[in-house]
């Protein structure tokens, strides 16, 4: 997987005409969801093999939502300004799981969530935090027990990784091996501290579910997985177990990386590919898509062509995509809804997914920002 897919330059508009298309596509859509929330709207861009998918919209007016976590019979949705709020029976209730204190900076505050392993037993809710503590930021990891969709307890089991205003990272998930991992971004585009083993910014860690230090990390005694990352956005595992993190680049060069422990990604001193003591990313974005949540989806419910799935903001779409045929595999599964923030599998098989049009960078309609789900 060292062979680098780039994007060509005319493969994705520009700046301009993204912002163009995008009110085109928010007035068509803002006509298709008059209708009740609950009636479900055709894909668009429908494949040959998806003939009978629907998306369903289950929630509206959720406000810079960052992350969907699914369990039993609840979504659980993180607001970026620090609630927590819950979907059950295809319902959003009014009142939210938790209301926590977030620093506000324009790409921080409440962003990642997690459910445990076992959690219909034990009731575990993991959610990265930007918090600001005499001017100066930093991320921590809280554990959250709830019951009946209300806080009972939250502890904060994992501290002090470096904030930034832009750059926090901040997705979380359990891995097939329950060990829970977690991407953090960079401090600044001009900081080398990635590439410091000593600092937990621009990394990939691997914990415990307390929090405490695995003992098979690929560091002795350090929650570093990788290191060298800019600003995780999405991680998903294959079937073979493989990790994938999908991460923004400055202003062009988004990675697609597969991880391997204990590997540099090399930022600040590479992106992408170009220098032999780091690996390389198996597809560079140039110009940026700002690919958000991703996934390989397990299930049999839904017919794709390819099995990696990516939620997009800039390019405002979700894609499914062939890493071993490359970008020209990249096929819309949904479009005409703005930016894509994330997207996760139901235990059901079908999909979940959270726009981002009101996190400041879209063309939010009067019901934005939208949890939606495909299915059959």
């Amino acid at each position: 997987m060292k062979v680098i897919n780039r994007i060509c330059k005319d493969c994705f508009l520009m700046d301009k005409k993204i912002q163009i298309a995008a009110i085109a596509v928010a007035a068509v859509f803002s006509i298709l969801v008059l209708t009740s929330p609950t009636d479900p709207i055709p894909l668009p861009e429908l494949n040959s093999n998806s003939k009978g998918d629907f998306v369903t919209i289950l929630a509206e007016n959720l406000d810079k939502p960052r992350a969907i976590a699914v369990s039993d019979d609840r979504i659980f949705v993180t607001e970026k300004d620090g609630m927590i709020r819950v979907i059950q029976n295809n319902t959003l209730l009014e009142s939210p799981l938790a209301t926590l204190r977030a620093a506000d900076v324009f790409d921080g505050g409440l962003l990642g969530i997690t459910v445990h392993p076992n959690f219909s037993n034990n009731h575990y809710l993991y959610v990265f935090l930007t918090y600001d503590e005499n001017g100066n930021l930093w991320n921590k990891i809280l554990r959250i027990t709830e019951s009946k969709n209300k806080l009972v307890d939250a502890e904060t089991i994992f501290d002090k990784i470096p904030g930034s205003s832009f750059t926090n990272g901040g997705f979380i998930k359990f891995g097939p091996d329950e060990k829970l991992y977690v991407g953090t971004g960079t401090v600044s585009d001009a900081s080398h501290l990635p590439q410091d083993l000593n600092s937990l910014s621009g990394k990939i860690l691997r914990l415990n579910d307390d929090g405490s230090i695995p003992d098979d990390n690929p560091f002795s005694n350090s929650p570093v997985y990788s290191l060298g990352h800019r600003n995780p956005q999405g991680m998903t595992w294959d079937n073979d177990g493989n990790l994938f993190v999908a991460e923004f680049g400055p202003e062009k060069n988004d990675e697609i990386n597969l991880i391997q422990p204990g590997k540099n990604y090399g930022w600040p001193e590479q992106q992408c590919s170009g220098n032999e003591n780091f690996q390389d990313a198996i597809l560079c974005y140039d110009p940026s898509i700002e690919p958000g949540g991703i996934l390989f989806y397990s299930g049999d419910t839904l017919n794709f062509e390819s099995s990696f799935i990516m939620a997009s903001m800039r390019a405002s779409n979700l894609y499914q995509l062939d890493f071993e045929e490359g970008l020209s595999s990249q096929k819309s599964i949904l479009s005409g809804i703005g930016r894509v923030r994330d997207v996760v599998q139901g235990q059901d098989g079908s999909l979940y997914v959270i726009t981002s049009n009101t996190d400041g960078k879209g063309f939010p309609d009067s019901m934005d920002d939208k949890l939606l789900r495909i299915l059959k």
